[in-house]
């Protein structure tokens, strides 16, 4: 028996957005820029499920591909004109200046669908939830909350698994509950191979590889235990990389021995740095709501405009471990 964690607001706001997608011919599901297999997953999966319900909608998932990404699934070409009295729905998105594509701006109604804490509201409807382990943990518990109304098939479930252990990084993450779990198994009694889908994303180019091989040569752990490396644009072409494929790295500088919370900065084409913060304990999203990003309190994003703000960055991770140490101790 499946683990029930709904309250019963939760339900209510299930069961209105359920009620407003029966409503509407016409659905396009946006998520975020530079997506990663839980965006993916959630906005394709979501289209599955509700063209498998309702046949004669028309469904469609924009936004821009990912070469990497591509195995799960590609995105639908969609003119203006289609957004004209259309509903849009967007998965895993926190706040709307990373919605991907903004002709959502032109359907008449949003429902926004998301796992992040709440940064930007939008949408007539809301559906977040912060407990659960990644949006697509959130479309498949929609349908097992209305098992009887919401058909799911073997196409969905495999993007709904995959965006599930990406997000969990293989169940390894403390959002990971029993209850996403017990979603992850009921997703995989459908005929699709699990094997398969945690096999093509372990895949990396042997670029990548290079890199992970450059980043744990140059990464710089302090005593406090805050880790960090910069990649400049002359490393990437270097290496033979363009910034998007840096993702790899995030997780794998995790593993290293007295690691408590990193980041890996990456500098982008207008030579600002792209931040991914990450943390085994102290809380770091509060660190890059200050520079003006966000995200999850152990998994978060930002930009630093220069390495004097980086250097800002650093010093403010290394204050957030130090404070987490004495509330340990």
């Amino acid at each position: 028996m499946l683990l029930q964690t709904t309250n019963i607001r939760d339900r209510q706001i299930k069961e209105e957005l359920w009620a407003c997608i029966k409503k509407w011919d016409t659905i396009i599901i946006h998520r975020h820029v530079r997506p990663d297999p839980d965006a993916i997953g959630s906005q394709c999966g979501l289209k599955e499920m509700i063209k498998a319900t309702f046949p004669d909608k028309q469904v469609f998932a924009v936004g821009a591909d990912v070469d990497d990404l591509k195995f799960l699934d590609t995105m639908d070409e969609v003119g203006d004109e289609l957004y004209e009295g259309a509903l849009v729905i967007v998965t895993d998105t926190a706040n709307v200046k990373r919605i991907d594509d903004d002709k959502y701006k032109l359907a008449e109604e949003w429902i926004k669908i998301d796992h992040h804490p709440l940064d930007d509201s939008y949408g007539k409807i809301e559906w977040v939830n912060t407990n659960a382990s990644s949006c697509c943990e959130m479309v498949a518990d929609l349908w097992l909350t209305f098992p009887n109304d919401i058909v799911m098939n073997e196409k969905a479930a495999r993007l709904l698994y995959a965006g599930i252990v990406g997000d969990t990084n293989r169940f390894l993450y403390d959002a990971t509950s029993p209850y996403t779990m017990q979603v992850a198994s009921e997703l995989m009694r459908f005929s699709f191979s699990h094997t398969d889908v945690n096999n093509q994303m372990n895949v990396i180019k042997p670029n990548t590889g290079k890199m992970m091989g450059y980043a744990l040569e140059h990464f710089i752990v302090s005593d406090g235990g805050v880790g960090h490396i910069v990649l400049t644009k002359d490393i990437l072409r270097s290496l033979g990389l363009d910034e998007s494929e840096t993702h790899a790295i995030v997780p794998l500088l995790g593993k290293i021995e007295g690691v408590k919370a990193w980041a890996v900065f990456v500098e982008q084409s207008d030579s600002e740095y792209r931040c991914r913060l990450r943390s085994k304990g102290p809380i770091i999203n509060n660190i890059a709501q200050k520079h003006g990003g966000g995200g999850h309190p152990l998994a978060s994003g930002t930009h630093a405009k220069d390495t004097e703000e980086i250097e800002e960055i650093l010093k403010e991770l290394h204050q957030q471990v130090l404070a987490h140490q004495v509330e340990s101790d």
